[in-house]
């Protein structure tokens, strides 16, 4: 049996005897992902000397996960840098030459950017029949008009009717339902594949959101994720480099992998239980009996610290907050992580050996004709694969390959995880003979694909403000503990960091790099006379 181990560093109180002797914090970063990278960094750079990250998985960088192959870089998580003016995403790669690469059809300013901006999606339904380009576009521009306004909901503060729920797919589906029947233009059979549109064009909104369907996400609140100005970047050596960029600077030691953590002890509650586990361990030093925070690994050691950042994603939190922190969490941030939303995107790479599309198709979209009228984006699960919206070309085929991108999300993306590759590459094989409507289409020579829902360090993608919560959840989520502070309660002996954090970027990288350099720049304040 496995023997508890204590870490013998000092951590007394930072705000009494330990400032006193100017000894340095000891600081405690969960997770090394772009948010707890961010926050290392700034820490080291600023003069803290006791840093530590725990990552419980093998690698560095969380939710980027780039992996090469051939002499193609393929990304399961974080693809894109979504805009540039301000963006410290697209600083660092550009700053740092990993742009140098992107040709100018990598640049896409697109509300939903693509591989490349070049070429034309092919919009084909379930028999075959590829839909109109004219008939395409005439749709798009009426999704788009209200896609628009369900931003004017926030930003521009208006009331929110009940019909729609609160709802952004309810909204959606209904206002373009409406405008597309009473258009006296369109004959029936027109109006049939653009009410079918509608459903495709909400499993693309669900995957951009990392939602199970549009249905889930708040009208009210969907105007406050903040855009930022400039194009839409991809990095062709792969999205890893910017998390290798800012562990440059790290040194390895204070990375920990394979660590993951069982609890978080604050506000001194452990006290009297690591005494007592450790009461054969005389090398105890009696000042971290005392410390204000344990990490409590799975591997049993308890790591004493003074603050710690953490930095899980909101899935893992909506898992775990009840057994991850001792005392439990406030009733009000207990409350924000159950009422934010986080669900799963996945993608799924099929490499062929030769394209079966023409040289201007950029994307295959999949229409299904049956869903004019639905209401539902829930399927039976041996009907998963209905929620595959579309498979993006993979561009320039001289970087990648043959290569096309397929993108699923919600409950169904949870079921494709538990298929084996062969089932998953011989399903979306025959979508696409059906769609194409040629029935020679080979089987890819190759299937990858990512799994962030069944991960259990991640639990899905990226959050969401879900119907019923807003912007203020999510500062509730951010806010450090304890919230009662005084001369015997230390503060921000817990932070928290990550997207799900940032009220105007969360979903985004930048959001959580922002994030992680947030909270560390809460401790440079905190510490000021210290570092100087």
């Amino acid at each position: 049996m496995q023997s508890c181990e204590i870490s013998a560093d000092s951590t007394d109180d930072p705000l009494s005897s330990g400032l006193r002797r100017k000894r340095q914090p000891r600081i405690v970063v969960i997770g090394a992902g772009l948010a707890g990278l961010s926050a290392a960094k700034a820490l080291l750079e600023s003069g803290f000397t006791d840093v530590t990250v725990l990552e419980a998985t093998d690698r560095i960088g969380g939710r980027v996960q780039s992996v090469q192959l051939g002499h193609a870089t393929f990304e399961l998580g974080a693809t894109w840098i979504h805009g540039s003016h301000g963006n410290p995403v697209y600083h660092l790669a550009e700053d740092n030459g990993l742009l140098e690469e992107t040709t100018d059809s990598e640049r896409s300013v697109g509300r939903i950017s693509l591989y490349s901006k070049n070429g034309v999606a092919y919009h084909l339904t379930n028999s075959g029949q590829r839909i109109p380009k004219d008939v395409v576009e005439e749709f798009s521009d009426l999704y788009n008009e209200v896609y628009n306004l369900t931003q004017e909901f926030f930003q521009r503060g208006k009331p929110v009717n009940a019909e729609s729920q609160n709802s952004v797919g309810v909204f959606t589906r209904d206002v373009v339902r409406k405008r597309v029947k009473a258009d006296p233009d369109d004959t029936e059979a027109v109006k049939r594949l653009k009410l079918a549109m509608i459903q495709q064009y909400l499993k693309v909104e669900s995957c951009e959101s990392s939602s199970h369907s549009m249905d889930e996400v708040s009208l009210s609140e969907f105007g406050e994720w903040t855009e930022i100005p400039g194009a839409h970047h991809v990095i062709p050596c792969g999205f890893i480099k910017i998390v290798e960029i800012l562990a440059r600077s790290i040194p390895k030691s204070v990375i920990q992998l394979r660590k993951p953590v069982k609890c978080i002890h604050w506000n001194q509650s452990v006290s009297k239980e690591i005494e007592r586990v450790a009461d054969h361990n005389s090398d105890l030093p009696e000042e971290n009996k005392g410390s204000n925070v344990f990490v409590e690994c799975e591997d049993c050691e308890f790591i004493p610290a003074d603050h710690v950042i953490v930095t899980v994603s909101l899935g893992v939190l909506k898992k775990r907050h009840e057994s991850l922190f001792h005392p439990r969490l406030p009733e009000e941030k207990v409350m924000a992580i159950e009422k934010l939303g986080i669900n799963t995107t996945d993608k799924i790479f099929l490499e062929f050996e030769e394209p079966f599309w023409s040289s201007e198709c950029n994307s295959i979209q999949f229409v299904w004709e049956d869903e004019a009228e639905s209401e539902s984006l829930t399927y039976p699960e041996e009907l998963w694969y209905k929620k595959i919206c579309s498979f993006d070309v993979l561009y320039p085929p001289e970087r990648y390959g043959h290569v096309l991108s397929g993108w699923i999300c919600g409950e169904e993306a949870l079921i494709m995880e538990k298929c084996d590759d062969e089932t998953v590459a011989e399903t979306c094989t025959e979508m696409l003979r059906k769609f194409t409507g040629n029935p020679n289409i080979p089987k890819p020579r190759r299937i990858l694909r990512s799994s962030w829902g069944s991960n259990p360090y991640f639990r899905g993608s990226y959050s969401y403000t879900q119907v019923g919560s807003s912007g203020a959840d999510v500062e509730k989520l951010a806010k450090p503990l304890p919230y009662a502070e005084s001369s015997k309660t230390p503060p921000m002996q817990v932070m928290f960091s990550g997207e799900a954090t940032h009220r105007k970027y969360y979903s985004t990288t930048h959001g959580a790099v922002l994030s992680g350099q947030r909270e560390a720049a809460r401790l440079i304040e905190m510490y000021q006379d210290l570092l100087q």
